[in-house]
């Protein structure tokens, strides 16, 4: 017997600002690129894609290729989504490593 499995989209339970900020606040602490690519493109269905493509002036197409688990945008792309989701990146000094 074959399991069935349903389709799962995250930005389903990404609902509330904060957890989207602590989504996002992980996925640069991490380090990696597609994570966050990925985690913008999680905030960015959340909040409805439509106005991302709107805000940005990139297709539909673009957006979801980059912001994929496998997408890999340019920091032009990252600044522009960021700026349509009302968000903004700062940088503070890191601890040592040791």
């Amino acid at each position: 017997m074959a399991i069935e499995l349903l389709p799962y989209d995250s930005a389903e339970h990404f609902t509330d600002p904060d957890a989207q900020e602590e989504l996002l606040r992980d996925a640069i602490e991490v380090g990696d690129a597609s994570y966050l690519a990925h985690a913008l493109g999680i905030v960015a269905r959340a909040r409805g894609m439509t106005n991302v493509q709107r805000d940005t002036g990139m297709s539909r197409q673009a957006l979801y290729r980059a912001l994929s688990k496998n997408g890999n945008p340019t920091m032009e792309t990252v600044f522009k989504v960021m700026k349509s989701l009302g968000l903004k990146m700062t940088i503070e000094h890191a601890e040592p490593v040791t």
